[in-house]
């Protein structure tokens, strides 16, 4: 028994006001009452919160949560967790319950990563309501959505994941992301015992200022995902990749920056895999159509600028 799902993520901030404009008016998510630590919570579903945002001095993408099947599962991985060399600091009572769980440790992975592995996920009968009016968002047995990481030291944080943690490949593929001549970067896309293509990827390289690249959220169609898009451009968010289709996953959304300098994906229509029959696939493509990333922009602009 490995990880069930990605259960929430937390971040820290020094501009609260920024990130609850972004998270409501923007994505849709519905704010609650203040967790116990003085975190500004946010709902998608009925599980108290998938997003808490912590107040700090910085713009940092602290850890993303996922949980175990129950106590045992949670202390046999403690312990594997210890074995392999990464620390393991459990919370006490109280800081589990202000994290919606039973049980609760905070590790990091060889690259550094934040991570907290939990037992006992934490619901609520109130009506997820969006402030905006946005109909809801794919969870239930897939979790929140799923979390990307950098790791320069690529196949130990990868092999870490896997062999350790119990998650497991779905597509490992090796891009030419600066063209033919340029050099190959190694991706991985892990699953955990759902549906959902990935719960958890890495991509080989630096771990960014942000100290992640991005996190999902997947709505319920298009319509909704073109919605969001003209939101973004309603209120001036900077978009990271256009709207477009990938190859592995088959999401249909778009990227934009987050406050914190992480990216937000939002999309729909994701693959949904058996993750008891799946074979692992090696995509030589990142999108079907579509996705033109920012930085491609800038270099493109670069190019068009230079003396001939």
């Amino acid at each position: 028994m490995g990880i069930k799902a990605l259960g929430y993520v937390v971040i820290e901030t020094a501009k609260p006001d920024a990130w609850d404009r972004f998270l409501t008016e923007f994505a849709g998510v519905m704010r609650v009452a203040d967790g116990a630590d003085g975190a500004a919570l946010y709902r998608v579903d009925d599980r108290v919160f998938r997003i808490a945002v912590v107040p700090g001095t910085r713009e940092w993408f602290t850890a993303a949560g996922y949980e175990v099947a129950d106590r045992a599962a949670l202390d046999a991985l403690a312990l594997a967790v210890a074995a392999a060399g990464r620390p393991v600091a459990w919370a006490d009572a109280a800081g589990a319950a202000a994290r919606g769980a039973d049980a609760l440790f905070r590790t990091s992975d060889p690259a550094g990563n934040g991570l907290e592995l939990y037992c006992g996920d934490a619901r609520t009968a109130e009506p997820f309501v969006s402030p905006i009016g946005v109909p809801g968002f794919v969870t239930g047995a897939m979790g929140m959505g799923h979390a990307v990481f950098s790791a320069p030291n690529f196949d130990e944080t990868v092999a870490f994941h896997r062999d350790v943690l119990g998650f497991r490949e779905t597509d490992m593929p090796r891009f030419q992301l600066f063209g033919p001549e340029g050099p190959s970067m190694g991706f991985a896309f892990l699953h955990a015992d759902n549906g959902r293509h990935h719960s958890i990827a890495f991509g080989e390289g630096p771990v960014p200022p942000s100290g992640a690249v991005h996190i999902m959220l997947e709505l319920p169609s298009l319509i909704d995902v073109g919605k969001a898009h003209d939101r973004m451009k309603h209120f001036g968010y900077a978009e990271s990749a256009t709207l477009g289709r990938h190859v592995n996953d088959e999401t249909t959304g778009f990227y934009v920056q987050t406050p914190g300098g992480f990216d937000l994906e939002i999309g729909c229509d994701s693959l949904v895999i058996d993750p008891g029959t799946w074979v692992t696939t090696r995509h030589e493509a990142i999108s079907v159509w579509g996705h033109e990333w920012a930085w491609q922009k800038a270099m493109k602009e670069q190019q068009a600028g230079a003396p001939a």
